[in-house]
Parts: structure tokens; C-alpha cells; sequence
């Protein structure tokens, strides 16, 4: 039996690699420490875990549910963005629930990618921008970000893509992943207008907008933006639920409806506690956020700690739940370090060149871990 061709060039997920080998590690007694992977240590609020609780024990919710999402859960979502975003939404015809956004990502490439369209993708960014887009049969071109230029798109090479010809989307993601770099109004506002030009699809991926940060922004607040440009988000890092798997898609009615068209051919509803529990959690107010971000700010101070044992440079001015840090010019390039920490020091650390060339000179390190994971990581390393 052979694979199918839209596999071709799509490899195994790296984390997924990855863990398996830590877990072999393990067996022979290394201990490893994961500041790897991203996946929030902490738990939702009480009051999230309660609803879900006191849904679940009821004998009518288990049911088939809505493709579109419990009207709970679309209405809690658009208090949420109007709440914080500044955005209004349309609760019937603007709002996408998800089981989990990176599922997301997988159906706007199968709705709008024809075979050799074109899709602009971050380098750094998210590999599974890359790898959708491939499975849907686009092309990609990656454009580069690059620490001299904030980590911001250089429009003069966009423009170069464009004359390329057949850019049909564009995926964006502020705050970034993985170098933590925040947004400006100004750079979404560029971003609008180039997506107008040019009649591309901007897709702006927006999960890390609360972490470490007072000032969460969407594109869609920019005007006209929902001429062109819909935006994923996610509980998995705002709430803590990433095992939950809620998600969104916001966008113009017309947009909604064909990714609803490719979503309802694959996929039920969630399970409507899940959904009732996640419209709890949107309603949190703002102590929820600071006391999310008091735990991740002390441990970012431990990671500094880390880095600097480690010799590496950094901004302070990152946000989000990683540390994006730049590796001494003595090591070859980032897996070298990586595998050293990992090998010699029983600590994982993930090399900045999985998510693109622009990134092997650098590491990217997690926040999901206790303070004393920390401190027994800075210990190692520093005995080596």
C-alpha cells in the first residue's frame, strides 16, 4: 500500500518525533526536562471546570451538536472580541467555533487552495502554516522576518511574490510564533491594504494575544479589514484548555459560510458542556488574565536566568508563553546547542530552524513549567 502524493514532502510533525524520543530517554532513566512544547501546566478557572462538570451530568446534552457552534458559545465569543478587541461581531453569521484552531488552519487551505495557488507563509512561523497548505496543493513562498526588522514583513518582497504571480492567501500571526514580537496598528493596517491590492486572503492566527501582554489587538479592529482578512483564535493559551480543543474562526458572513461548507463535510459539533464551559471562560474578567500572567512573568525571569547560563541574547520586550533567544556564534547552529542541552543535560530545548531558516541561529524555550523545573534546568546546565 502506498501513500497518498499530497504526502510527498509532508514529514511527521516535529514534536511528535520528538516526545517519542524523550519518552526512549526516559526509559533509560535521563529524566528529561520539556521546556519545549507549549502546552499550558496550568488549569482553566474553577468556575470553567465546574460548568463543565455540572453540564456533563445531564441526560439531554449528549447529543449531535450544531455545525456553527451553540448560539452560547457564538454570543460569548462576540462579547469577548467586542470586550476586548474592540470588534463587533455578528453572532449568526460571523462566528466559527472550532475544535481547536490549528484545525482551522487545515480547512481555510482546503477551501480556498487550488493546486499550485500560492501561499505566503512566515519564516519563522508556525510549520503547520506550511505543511496545510501543502496537503490543500499550494505553493509555498515564505517571506522573511528578521530581528533587524522587528520581526515585521518586508513589503518590498511581498510585492516581489506578488509579480511572481498567483498569490491567492497569507497567513499572519501577531503576537508572533516564535519570537514573541507584539503588533503595531500601523503594521496591521499595511497588512490590510497589501491583502486589498492584491486581492489576497489574509489569514491573521491569534492565540497568544493575552500572555504576557495588556494590550491584546485584532486585525479585524483595523477598518475594512473584513474585506479581506479572517482571524483564528484559541482558548488552548488565553484559558488554559488546550486538551479542550475550542477554537475560533472570525470573518465576513461570505467567508464563514465557505469554510463552513468544507468544515460540515468533516467534522461534527463539539460536545456542548465543552462549548458551555468555554462560554464560561470567556466571560472571565480582567484578575483572571493578571493572575495567567503573574505565574508565566515569574517564570519568564527564570528563564532569562536560563538563557544567560546558556550565553544566548534576547529582547525583554517578548510576549506570549515562549522565549525566543539568539545562540553564541561558537556552536554551529541551533540543533547543535540543542542537542548538547538535551544530550549532555537531559534538558529540552527546541531549535529555532523548525520553524524556518531565519531561525537557526536561535532557541525557543517554553513557559510551561513550575519554577522549581526551572531551577533544576538551570542547575544542570550549569554543572556542564
Amino acid at each position: 500500500m502506498t501513500t497518498a502524493k499530497r504526502l510527498n514532502g509532508i514529514g511527521e510533525y516535529y514534536f511528535s518525533q520528538k516526545l517519542r524520543e524523550i519518552d526512549e530517554l526516559n526509559k533509560q532513566g535521563k529524566n528529561i526536562i520539556n521546556l519545549g512544547i507549549g502546552s499550558p501546566d496550568l488549569p482553566p478557572h474553577p468556575d470553567v471546570i465546574k460548568v463543565l462538570q455540572d453540564e456533563s451530568a445531564k441526560p439531554n446534552v449528549h447529543a449531535y451538536q450544531n455545525y456553527k457552534g451553540s448560539p452560547v458559545l457564538r454570543k460569548a465569543f462576540a462579547d469577548w472580541y467586542s470586550k476586548w478587541y474592540g470588534v463587533e461581531l455578528n453572532v449568526d453569521t460571523e462566528i466559527l467555533p472550532l475544535i481547536g484552531s490549528k484545525e482551522g488552519i487545515m480547512h481555510i487551505c482546503m477551501t480556498y487552495l487550488n493546486e499550485g495557488d500560492v501561499v505566503l507563509a512566515p519564516n519563522p512561523g508556525y510549520p503547520t502554516y506550511r505543511s496545510a497548505a501543502k496537503l490543500a496543493g499550494g505553493t509555498i513562498k515564505e517571506y522573511s522576518l528578521k530581528e533587524s526588522t522587528n520581526w515585521f514583513p518586508d513589503f518590498e518582497e511581498l510585492e516581489a511574490f506578488v509579480r511572481e504571480g498567483n498569490v491567492k492567501l497569507m497567513f499572519v500571526n501577531y503576537p508572533q510564533m516564535p519570537t514573541g514580537q507584539l503588533p503595531t496598528t500601523e503594521l496591521f493596517e499595511q497588512l490590510v491594504a497589501f491583502a486589498k491590492k492584491h486581492n489576497v486572503l489574509l489569514v491573521h492566527d491569534n492565540p497568544y494575544s493575552f500572555i504576557l501582554n495588556n494590550n491584546p489587538q485584532s486585525l479585524l479592529s483595523v477598518a475594512g479589514a473584513k474585506d479581506v482578512a479572517i482571524e483564528l483564535n484559541s482558548l488552548s493559551k488565553s484559558q488554559n484548555m488546550a486538551g479542550w480543543r475550542v477554537g475560533v474562526l472570525v470573518g465576513a458572513k461570505d467567508r464563514i459560510d465557505e469554510v463552513l461548507r468544507f468544515k460540515s463535510n468533516m467534522d461534527s459539533g463539539m460536545f456542548l458542556p465543552v462549548q458551555l464551559a468555554a462560554a464560561k471562560a470567556l466571560s472571565l474578567e480582567q484578575d483572571w488574565y493578571d493572575s495567567v500572567n503573574k505565574v508565566y512573568g515569574e517564570r519568564r525571569s527564570k528563564v532569562y536566568e536560563l538563557l544567560d547560563t546558556l550565553k544566548c541574547e534576547y529582547s525583554k520586550d517578548q510576549v506570549g508563553m515562549f522565549m525566543w533567544a539568539k545562540i553564541p556564534d561558537d556552536y554551529k547552529d541551533c540543533y547543535a546547542i540543542a542537542d548538547e542541552v538535551l544530550y549532555n543535560s537531559n534538558v529540552f530545548i527546541t531549535p529555532g530552524g523548525i520553524f524556518g531558516t531565519e531561525g537557526e541561529r536561535y532557541i525557543r524555550i517554553s513557559l510551561c513549567g513550575s519554577i522549581e523545573r526551572f531551577e533544576e534546568a538551570i542547575r544542570r546546565i550549569s554543572d556542564v
